[in-house]
């Protein structure tokens, strides 16, 4: 219990070093992370992207066709019936 504590003082150097490969450490640990548990998650906001992207698709065909067959209700001089 009698030894000498010496207090040395971090180069600039050897302090850069440190930093980096705890930030590489960091940046391997979170994308391991992503990889394993982002997977599941992923599929399901795609499958939500797709639904929604489908019903846009969907609502705008149905703007596009009504559209259309009132301009050629329009011009032929017929009435157009709603659906």
């Amino acid at each position: 219990m009698s030894e000498i504590i010496k207090t040395e003082t971090i180069s600039r150097r050897s302090a850069f070093s440190l930093f980096g490969k705890a930030a590489a450490l960091v940046i391997a640990a979170t994308a391991t992370g992503l990889v394993t548990s982002d997977a599941e998650a992923q599929t399901v906001g795609m499958e939500r992207r797709q639904e929604r992207r489908t019903g846009r698709h969907e609502r705008r065909d149905a703007r596009r066709t009504g559209r259309h067959e009132r301009r050629e209700h329009r011009r032929t001089g017929t009435v157009a019936t709603p659906q």
